[in-house]
């Protein structure tokens, strides 16, 4: 049965307990222990069975979390803490009630932190914000389809609307969602890939043809050599660990490259083998270089020139000659461009010394099978696209793409991130889909290019976007430049949320606003036709589908499908030749018309329905075939640029805690960085806090520096001495985004650059009326 509405404490930041850091070890019975606890509390054992034991399992459903791809042979705990965290969170029994809304003004709300809005339960019921009111009011569902289809078709343009998309999505709602947007007329279709790997698309799209992993799943355990790049896989995707560890046993070695020293990427205790819980697990990563911020562009260069300069030396014997001639162009060029590079420049920019890139290039250059995997810490660079394009020239040199236990792994940290561009869900789609989308359906897509999400705050603040439809995800709270974003939402006509909990973006809205609440992907789904599944894309292409375990917490609720079904027959009517009502009642029909359109989706519906799924073709991958102008991979040049960094300031990277997921913060503690009760902290290196003549523990503002009349601040964040690399510092996100300036982004991807943010640390100051926020969150004064 429903549970009321939770009493929930927010802790005081000034008693935040900083204990021993960083850990040296990940998951183990404590992992265990921080699974299973929150989700019995919060559940209850039967819930707790249903869900958790039926996660990323062949008859249950995919994990809400991340997406790491599933073995094909699976365990019983076939999941990791953050995955059971992400569940209980979803399939709590806790619904908002009915009087919440009255008791609660949005201007109230506004002021919680994004932990005591998720923490209040699930929505069940539509509720409303007029304009000119304080209060969203419960309304019912044909009302609130109304107001929406009412105020879409009121605009002068399709393009003064903007449609965004989160990766919970599940392919069957994304491709109906784009199918909607595109029959009303725009290809205004921002999504979370335009803030996480949009820079991997871009930089493999341009040089292999494809931007998605050129590995499979059983490849990790089979690699000579992994490189892990910008990424903390113990908390951000755990079930990594396990592969990594096979990796280890195979006999594989493992580079890790971040500036902190995380204890993911150092010893693992796998929870299901007796050594992972009476001994000391495995030790991971064979060398570990903590890099300078920016630098991980000048460090590629430079081991791609060692590996040249060594087939100088030794001629046949280091480079794949018969792969680069066969399948590759542009290596000359490569060999001209790295024979100027400037040791000292990559000395600087990478903070390591030239041993070190020594004993990585040997490495490399003595292993046979070698994988490249990186997230955001590559990705929300500058130079972003250009590192990656560095990434694949290494891997291309030797070979290591097109062959087992090798290859580029972009890890995509949400569940269906992949899945919902593969459906459409992109701004730029490609003429060929386009073209298929309008036969199938009988109508003409637009084709001129849509809006990004950075480029929709941009709009919005300019005036040009006045009706915003989210389904899914938290765009307020996970986009930068917060209080200039916060600024621009709040001047649209109508916000839109389709949405299981509160979150900031609920909060921060138009001059009218909805809240639909959906069904979560652990909730059965039955309609007209009986019960229904969809299905999801992971980061290596597999496709499978998922199928909700427990009953939903409220029958008021509709599937993502149903309220888009809706919504379109709402606005297009008999507009275009679709059969939204037939796709309400029945998602086999919905995957009928994915055979037709989606490219590598053919006869979807029989092979999603196959033990596991389907992998969808990948030619670099499968046959060494490269769609690019020429057919070949293009190996690139690309002109070294590095951070500097003025004295007395710091390059700040957004990270996550370990008790979160995305904007999602199940708890105020981050065990694996020693940080208890509490998230406005700022990690800086010992030296660098004694060289700024500050103390460890001592409370500071931290601002940005950026010279556009904009005062971007973080008020009292303690200072916690932490190794991270010289001359960086660290605070989590999504608090810290408000450093980050909405025009700072990655060349080529425009995505935010939220890993490179030159801030200066000063003693606090008390905060003045005009810095107040809610708690949690951080304030900026323009």
């Amino acid at each position: 049965m429903p549970k009321s509405n939770p009493q929930v404490e927010e802790p005081d930041e000034k008693d935040i307990v900083v204990g021993d850091r960083p850990k040296t070890w990940a998951a183990g019975i404590p992992g265990v222990f921080h699974s299973m606890e929150p989700a019995l509390d919060h559940m209850g054992p039967n819930r707790t069975r249903k869900t958790v034991l039926a996660m990323n399992q062949k008859d249950g459903f995919d994990c809400p979390s991340c997406a790491w791809p599933d073995p094909g042979r699976r365990k019983t705990f076939e999941f990791c803490e953050n995955g059971a965290k992400a569940v209980t969170w979803e399939a709590t029994p806790v619904v908002i009630a009915p009087e919440f809304w009255a008791e609660h003004s949005v201007s109230e709300l506004r002021q919680r932190s994004e932990y005591w809005l998720g923490m209040q339960g699930r929505l069940t019921e539509p509720v409303y914000k007029p304009a000119g009111e304080d209060h969203y009011r419960p309304i019912a569902w044909s009302e609130a389809i109304s107001i929406l289809g009412d105020r879409l078709n009121g605009l002068d343009s399709p393009d003064h609307a903007a449609f965004y998309t989160s990766g919970r999505t599940s392919n069957e709602a994304a491709f109906l969602y784009q199918l909607f947007v595109r029959a009303y007329g725009t290809n205004n279709l921002p999504d979370c890939s335009n803030m996480c790997h949009e820079s991997s698309g871009w930089g493999m799209g341009q040089t292999i043809g494809v931007g998605k992993a050129t590995v499979t799943f059983d490849d990790f355990a089979n690699a000579d050599l992994i490189i892990i790049m910008g990424q903390n896989p113990g908390t951000n995707h755990p079930r990594m660990l396990t592969e990594l560890e096979a990796c280890k046993e195979n006999g594989g070695q493992i580079v890790a490259v971040n500036p902190l020293p995380e204890a993911g990427l150092r010893r693992y205790k796998n929870p299901q083998k007796i050594k992972g819980i009476i001994g000391r697990g495995t030790e991971l990563a064979d060398q570990f270089l903590h890099i300078r911020l920016g630098g991980d562009m000048a460090l590629l260069q430079a081991v791609s020139k060692r590996v040249l300069d060594a087939e100088e030396r030794n001629p046949g014997k280091v480079l794949d000659h018969d792969f680069l001639q066969k399948h590759c162009e542009g290596l000359e060029e490569l060999r001209e461009h790295l024979s100027h590079l400037d040791e000292q420049a990559v000395l600087q920019a990478t903070g390591l010394a030239s041993a070190q890139i020594d004993e990585l290039a040997d490495r490399y250059m003595a292993a046979e099978k070698v994988i490249i995997t990186w997230a955001m810490g590559i990705t929300q660079q500058k130079k972003a696209v250009s590192t990656i394009k560095e990434i694949i020239n290494l891997l291309l040199l030797r070979g290591n793409m097109g062959k087992p236990g090798a290859g580029a792994s972009p890890i995509r940290g949400h569940s269906n991130v992949q899945g919902d561009r593969t459906m459409g869900i992109w701004e730029q789609m490609p003429p060929a889909f386009l073209e298929a989308l309008g036969r199938e359906f009988n109508f003409q897509p637009p084709l001129e290019h849509g809006v990004d999400a950075v480029e929709t705050f941009r709009r919005m603040r300019d005036g040009r976007i006045k009706v915003f439809v989210a389904l899914g995800g938290n765009l307020v709270g996970a986009i930068s430049d917060t209080h200039v974003a916060e600024a621009a939402m709040e001047t649209t006509d109508l916000t839109v949320q389709i949405s299981t909990k509160l979150n900031r973006s609920h909060t921060v809205v138009g001059r009218e606003a909805l809240i639909l609440p959906t069904m979560g992907r652990t909730e059965i789904d039955i309609q007209e036709s009986g019960p229904q599944f969809v299905s999801v894309e992971d980061t290596v292409c597999a496709v499978h589908p998922s199928w909700g375990k427990v009953e939903p917490v409220s029958h008021q609720l509709l599937s993502e499908v149903a309220i888009v079904c809706r919504i379109a027959r709402e606005v297009l009517g008999d507009g275009i030749g679709a059969d939204w009502e037939g796709f309400e009642k029945n998602y086999d029909l919905i995957r009928d018309h994915i055979s037709h359109v989606v490219s590598g989706c053919e006869n979807y519906n029989e092979r999603i329905r196959q033990e596991g799924g389907f992998i969808l073709a990948h030619g670099p991958r499968d046959s060494r075939t490269f769609h690019t102008p020429t057919g070949k991979a293009m190996i690139t040049v690309n002109e070294l640029e590095y951070l500097e960094q003025p004295p007395g300031t710091l390059i700040l990277q957004t990270l996550r805690s370990h008790d979160q997921f995305n904007t999602t913060i199940y708890g105020h503690n981050d065990r694996y960085r020693g940080i208890k009760k509490g998230r406005h902290v700022v990690f800086v290196n010992p030296e660098d806090i004694a060289e700024l003549g500050l103390e460890d523990g001592q409370f500071v503002d931290v601002r940005g520096t950026y010279d556009d009349g904009v005062d971007r601040v973080l008020r009292q964040f303690r200072v916690v001495s932490y190794p991270t690399a010289r001359g960086c510092a660290a605070a989590y996100y999504p608090e810290a985004n408000v450093l980050v300036p909405l025009d700072s982004v990655a060349e080529g991807s425009n995505t935010p650059v939220s890993k490179a943010v030159i801030v200066r640390l000063e003693p606090a100051q008390a905060p003045s009326p005009a810095d107040s926020a809610a708690p949690g969150t951080t304030a900026s004064v323009s």
